[in-house]
């Protein structure tokens, strides 16, 4: 079995690659060659953790597998990552263990990388002005991939604690893009393509803060009770998915779904507009959203992408199992 560490998958695994291994699951999810298991996840009753498991098989790649881990809330008090996770990778032909990958970095990038695919195939082509509703670990994640997808002119951003902003602040520096702090309803005003990518249980993105041809990619709400926007916008919106089960059980589009204002036939997957079966956003007056739940398929993706760049550079430790 071959071993994969954090610091290895930050070498190696950049932007580019994470983006090329999601767009491709997603697409083998829509052409039924690939396909995720029920999720297990669950409040263990100690340091307000959840923790769970997410597993599945791509039959184009070969690639089985799980990840295992969940959500310390308390992890940034003590110099740690609020996500905490592991991928294990297994041999489909024999079921035994292959490797074993570092999953927390992998983790951020996926998930950046599920949100800039929504964006290069759902957001206007004019896009100028990305809003980001959060600024906790992942968000500076989100906002380098999501600048890689459109010619963005400026980054506005709120956060329910204000002075958490410098994160986003300091990355757009780096990127060279002007960076303000606004209150939601000028961020919405202003914004061709919002990500919200939170961990609240009450929505803070309303109906009336969206324009029409505004994009979202809402990317934090991965729990049952979970939401960041109003169940009125996702109802008013175009509605993607990662996966549509996961969408309407677990995702963003849970409180909808619940209200009766939207059906399940309401949600496309994404990989159908990859694939070309479905046309994505069909005027510029339209509300898309990509509601990304996070799918244990765009983990194994990833980590196989990482295990096969550790054996080829000669970076992953061999261990018997």
């Amino acid at each position: 079995m071959l071993i994969v560490t954090e610091a290895t998958c930050r070498e190696i695994i950049d932007r580019s690659a994470a983006f090329k291994a999601v767009e491709s699951v997603f697409a083998a999810m829509a052409r039924g060659d690939a396909y995720n298991f029920p999720v297990v996840r669950e409040a263990i009753g100690h340091a307000d953790a959840l923790y769970g498991f997410k597993s599945g098989f791509d039959r184009s790649q070969l690639v089985l597998g799980l990840k295992s881990g969940g959500y310390w809330p308390g992890n940034e008090k003590r110099g740690l990552t609020n996500h905490q996770s592991t991928v294990f990778l297994f041999d489909a032909d024999t079921g035994r263990p292959s490797a074993m990958v570092g999953g927390n970095y992998l983790t951020a990038m996926r998930t950046a990388a599920a949100s800039a695919v929504s964006i290069r195939h759902l957001a206007r082509k004019d896009a100028r002005v990305l809003g980001i509703v959060g600024a906790g670990f992942q968000s500076a994640f989100q906002l380098r991939a999501a600048v890689e997808q459109r010619g963005f002119e400026k980054i506005v951003g709120w956060n329910l604690h204000p002075e958490m902003l410098a994160r986003l602040e300091e990355t757009a520096a780096d990127i060279g893009l002007p960076f303000e702090a606004v209150e939601l309803d000028r961020l919405g005003a202003e914004a061709d393509v919002i990500i919200t990518i939170t961990s609240s249980f009450a929505p803070t993105l309303m109906r009336e803060h969206v324009r029409p041809g505004t994009h979202l990619a809402c990317m934090g709400t991965d729990t049952k009770g979970k939401q960041e926007v109003d169940a009125a916008l996702v109802a008013a919106a175009t509605l993607f998915t990662d996966e549509v089960a996961q969408a309407i059980s677990i995702g963003e589009s849970q409180h909808a779904f619940s209200e009766g204002l939207i059906g399940e036939d309401a949600v496309t997957p994404l990989g159908a507009v990859i694939t070309g079966e479905h046309p994505g956003r069909t005027s510029d007056d339209e509300i898309t959203l990509f509601d990304g739940t996070g799918v244990g398929l765009q983990d194994l993706a990833v980590a196989a992408a990482a295990v096969e760049l550790a054996r080829q550079k000669g970076m992953a430790a061999e261990v018997e199992v």
